[in-house]
């Protein structure tokens, strides 16, 4: 009965492929479920609203079989509110779920609505995230594995180092956070994160996509190659023996699976702006854009920005990250100018110190690594602890850390 706080969104697991019919007495109800209609956790719902309230229920559903879900949005007081609800019930088929919108902050109403076999009660009013939220938890056990969070990242433009930081922060998130974290390298033909790592291995996300029919949990577990205790791997074959021309949603199954089996999924997802990356960035929990401050960096940023704000209107607004910054002798914009033409504060501002970035990238080494007190070392694991979510830790508290960490990503959505 209770909102949760925006900040919660990213926990709220999409909803599967159900009907929905709306009955509403407020436009502002109506407007708020045609607006969840539009979100990404919806998309695979079908969703009517219409005005009428129970009496248009009751009307609608004598000769016609209902839907998944009934929502009754109703200003009637409990005992009207319990009579419209025992005349629907004579024409709800078996399976149909029920959730009141009312306007009473009572108790007593609640605890009677379940009894009659209501699944949820919200007091208007409501808003977009609460509503989505209460679907969600419709089709989510208690006992349903924990919620992963998807971090998607990708550049403004070639040579904005983003792979290199998307390598380094799942590289944080476990070593330093203590999650669980799987890197997929999605840039098939080129990418770069076996090379990082220092790992070959003779599978990985290519074997995934192309063979949709066989994905499933153990398919995929078989094919991550383990880098640490707690850092696992979807290398890119990074071979154009084949084309990698990918359907919107090439890689939707493999991202519910990730995302139900692993706290932590970090994203690399290659230049370009095609149906399926742009689909990633939209999805993902945390879109992360990594610019240079040079002007065309600013341009595609800013576009970049603007279209995934668009796409994204009840999640948290897209990162953007300011790498290779601080060049001797190169002229740059600052960075205070670049956030202020892109609308967006920027998350991390990492140095480029060469001799640490080129001794990582030829041993096949994580810059914490090489030098973990290093400037851009340190950004990365503050960068990373803010995507991930959780809280700073002063120092000499580091023994907190683990549990608290832990419980955090594998907590449900409440």
């Amino acid at each position: 009965m209770k909102a949760q706080a925006v900040s919660d969104c990213s926990l709220i697991a999409p909803v599967p492929r159900i009907s929905l019919q709306a009955f509403c007495e407020a436009e502002e109800t109506a407007r708020i479920i045609e607006a969840a209609a539009t979100d990404r956790r919806m998309e695979r719902a079908h969703v009517s609203a219409q005005m009428g309230g129970p009496a248009a229920a009751i009307a609608a559903f004598r000769e016609a079989p209902t839907p998944n879900i009934i929502v009754l949005d109703t200003a009637a007081n409990g005992p009207e509110l319990l009579s419209h609800l025992a005349a629907l019930a004579e024409f709800c088929d078996p399976g149909t779920k029920v959730v009141v919108i009312g306007r009473y902050n009572d108790i007593l109403l609640y605890r009677e609505l379940l009894a009659r076999g209501v699944s949820d009660y919200l007091v208007a009013p409501s808003n977009v995230l609460e509503f989505i939220r209460t679907i969600s938890h419709l089709y989510i056990t208690s006992g349903a594995a924990p919620l992963g969070k998807i971090i998607a990242i990708t550049g403004a433009k070639g040579g904005t180092g983003a792979s290199t930081l998307a390598h380094n922060i799942a590289y944080s998130a476990a070593r330093d956070l203590s999650i669980q974290t799987v890197l997929a390298d999605m840039d098939l033909g080129f990418g770069t994160a076996g090379l990082d790592y220092n790992q070959d291995p003779p599978q990985g996300i290519a074997d995934a996509v192309f063979a949709p029919d066989r994905i499933d949990e153990t398919f995929v577990d078989r094919l991550l190659a383990k880098c640490s205790e707690k850092l696992s791997m979807l290398a890119a074959p990074g071979s154009l023996d084949r084309l990698y021309d990918f359907a919107e949603t090439g890689f939707d199954h493999l991202a519910d699976i990730l995302r139900a089996t692993t706290p932590c999924v970090i994203l690399d997802v290659p230049l370009g702006w095609t149906a399926w990356k742009k689909r990633m960035l939209v999805n993902a929990d945390e879109a992360v854009i990594v610019a240079v401050p040079d002007l065309a960096s600013l341009r595609n940023a800013k576009n970049l920005l603007e279209a995934l704000r668009a796409a994204r209107a009840h999640d948290v607004a897209p990162r953007l990250v300011m790498n290779v910054v601080g060049i001797p002798k190169r002229p740059e914009i600052n960075v205070s100018e670049f956030a202020k033409a892109v609308g967006v504060a920027p998350s991390a501002i990492i140095a480029f110190e060469p001799k640490l970035f080129g001794i990582a990238a030829n041993n096949g080494q994580m810059l914490a690594e090489i030098e973990a007190t290093a400037k851009p070392a340190i950004a990365i694991r503050e960068l990373t602890r803010k995507l991930v979510g959780c809280p700073e830790i002063s120092r000499g508290k580091r023994s907190f850390l683990v549990p608290f960490i832990t419980k955090f990503v594998r907590k449900k959505a409440s």
